[in-house]
């Protein structure tokens, strides 16, 4: 199944380069339909004039994005030399504590390749 989902240009560029390895979502009714295996299409905004297509190959779940960023090393969401709070505050600019309460938070493991077609587009 392939998920289409809006991705910041900085995190598409590190996810394209091979330096971003686990992309950050709430745990969202959207975000439950993904299974390792899927094909998620991110489009690049605020431009929207390029896509790239991933793999899942893992969905790790947490009850907040601190959590999250104990168990995950920074180095895979291409944020090395950053603090927990820096880490948790860049967060709450995307989404808020209330949807991180209600929804909880998903760390998707993302493989990168060129050639990743999907055959149910």
């Amino acid at each position: 199944m392939v998920h289409k989902m809006g991705l910041y240009g900085e995190y598409f560029k590190a996810i394209k380069v091979g330096k971003k390895k686990v992309e950050v979502r709430l745990n969202d009714e959207k975000r439950r339909k993904i299974k390792v295996g899927d094909t998620i299409e991110f489009v690049k905004v605020p431009d929207q004039n390029e896509t790239m297509k991933v793999q899942v190959t893992e969905l790790r779940k947490y009850e907040t994005f601190e959590a999250m960023y104990k168990d995950i090393a920074f180095q895979d969401f291409d944020c090395e030399g950053r603090t927990m709070e820096e880490m948790v505050k860049e967060t709450y600019e995307i989404y808020s504590p209330e949807q991180e309460n209600q929804w909880g938070t998903l760390a998707i493991t993302i493989k990168y390749s060129p050639k990743i077609t999907s055959t149910n587009e």
